[in-house]
């Protein structure tokens, strides 16, 4: 056993404490297997890379910015819930101005993102 394989190990059993759910799938590069992360991805520990899943009749590059558009999806959704909860703690009439523009253009860019996605 390599020294790093306890690592490894301990790599995988924090991605279950994570809620991370073990699938049926390995790893193209290693063969270990592949683990689908809270947000959806699929990751291998042994490599420490997020995989890519490459469907019947679609390129690379489609998959790739498929997931692309997930992740930013994800990170616009949680800039909102977080410009939400400072909206709601916030009393100064400027900074609540402020803040409701930056939810205005979040959330067309959420808009843009999610039609984007179901071309």
């Amino acid at each position: 056993m390599s020294s790093k394989q306890p690592e490894k190990i301990q790599n995988m059993a924090n991605l279950l404490k994570q809620g991370a759910a073990l699938t049926e799938f390995s790893c193209p590069a290693c063969a270990s297997p592949l683990f689908k992360l809270k947000n959806g991805q699929l990751y291998c520990a042994q490599c420490e890379k997020r995989v890519i899943v490459v469907k019947e009749g679609e390129t690379p590059a489609q998959a790739t910015i498929s997931m692309t558009m997930d992740t930013l999806e994800t990170t616009l959704m949680t800039k909102i819930r977080d410009i939400e909860r400072r909206i709601n703690e916030e009393k100064d009439v400027e900074q609540l101005q402020k803040l409701s523009n930056t939810l205005n253009t979040l959330l067309e860019n959420l808009d843009k993102v999610r039609k984007s996605k179901s071309r």
